[in-house]
């Protein structure tokens, strides 16, 4: 009977464990974007396009031409690695990513004793997924940048378990600093949105070192107003006139919706303030017979619906609405869909906190269209001077 070196039967044995890897992630991956044009995408005319190869570093070994499917859209990425990750761990990356996904923990095990025989308890997958808690407490404590020409603030509510299940909020604020670019700039979950817990938001945020801001963007939450002037007395505020065109349309009549939503898109698209205010009185005597206390409510509120004409017009798609931030939370509630309900506050910001990371590793690479504008540099430079003036005395003075 031959015998093997052991060296030889080792290699041979570490060749045979990566090629069965190999094989099981390819299947994976198959089935991923199986699922995605399926389900995802079924409606955007999205097919496969065959496959580019990568190598792939594993606890196994080195798994060379890894074959990863694309689309023809380029809009598939596995959840089981990032395009540039290269390193060990990746089941428990995989595991990460999945939960990210919106996979529960129970689908998450199941998911992979069944591509991989390998059994993963729920609890087993929950503390896996735990290893984010350890980094969300020093994320949230980060220091922020001192300006901000922009803080967009917005909230959401979450099914959490406690005893029974119940919606809570999720407290949410992004900001765009002085070079243009965008970011989540912390998240806070439990209670009812209301303005004394957004008064505590702001107030970690400015603790963390973002004392210079010169706009916040959010609805008209009752009190909220206040509780940002509060913590940002030298700030402007915008109210979003998205959310005010909502509020507004429900209690018009079916039959006057298109002309007074034309109307009022006049106000908003003029060419500056002057402008817009004029063409509000206007439509504030053609509809207050009709509608006098959303024509009211719409006077009261006009000055900080019509603040964005203060500000550069480069920039006035980007802050007269709170739209970029309740993007964000479209894509948190996607995640949280699938799980119906969860666990507890833990369960909830690891999800957002994965979520918020992502989001700024893409924004951090693109600043935002009109911030970069030299003239608008410019004039925001010239808000910041005259709001916050340097308390450094030069040399020699």
């Amino acid at each position: 009977m031959t015998t093997l070196p052991e060296n030889m039967f080792n290699d041979l044995l570490e060749n045979a464990v990566t090629r069965l890897v190999k094989e099981k992630l390819e299947l994976l991956l198959r089935e991923e974007i199986k699922n995605f044009l399926e389900v995802e995408q079924e409606d955007q005319h999205n097919s496969r396009n065959g496959y580019y190869e990568r190598t792939y570093e594993t606890r196994h070994g080195k798994i060379d031409n890894l074959k990863v499917p694309r689309d023809r859209n380029g809009e598939f990425q596995t959840q089981l690695f990032e395009p540039y990750q290269r390193r060990e761990g990746w089941l428990e990356e995989a595991i990460i990513h999945m939960y990210k996904g919106g996979m529960s923990t129970r689908d998450v095990a199941k998911f992979i004793e069944s591509m991989y025989g390998t059994q993963y308890s729920p609890t087993t997958i929950s503390n896996i997924t735990q290893t984010v808690m350890e980094d969300i407490e020093a994320w949230q404590k980060r220091p922020l940048e001192r300006r901000y020409s922009v803080i967009y603030l917005d909230g959401l509510y979450v099914k959490l378990k406690r005893n029974t299940v119940s919606s809570e909020a999720v407290y949410l604020a992004m900001g765009i600093d002085e070079r243009g670019y965008r970011q989540i700039l912390g998240f806070y979950v439990g209670g009812q949105e209301s303005a004394n817990g957004w008064r505590d938001v702001l107030k970690d945020i400015h603790s963390r070192g973002a004392t210079d801001v010169l706009l916040g963007v959010f609805d008209g939450l009752p009190g909220l107003e206040n509780a940002f002037k509060e913590i940002y007395p030298k700030a402007d505020v915008q109210h979003c006139i998205v959310h005010k065109v909502r509020s507004t349309f429900p209690k018009i009549r079916v039959s006057d919706k298109t002309e007074f939503l034309e109307d009022l898109k006049a106000v908003y698209n003029a060419t500056d303030g002057g402008v817009a205010k004029a063409i509000f009185s206007g439509i504030q005597a053609k509809w207050k017979k009709l509608y006098p206390r959303e024509m009211k409510s719409w006077e009261d509120q006009l000055p900080t619906l019509l603040t964005f004409f203060d500000y550069p017009p480069l920039i006035w798609p980007a802050i007269y609405t709170s739209n970029a931030i309740e993007r964000m939370n479209k894509e948190i509630r996607k995640r949280l869909r699938p799980m119906n309900s969860l666990t507890n506050i833990e369960a909830a910001e690891k999800i957002i906190y994965l979520q918020a990371l992502d989001y700024n590793e893409t924004w951090s690479r693109r600043a935002i269209r009109g911030f970069v504008d030299q003239e608008t540099k410019d004039l925001l430079e010239k808000k910041y001077v005259e709001r916050y003036p340097s308390l450094e005395v030069s040399v020699g003075e």
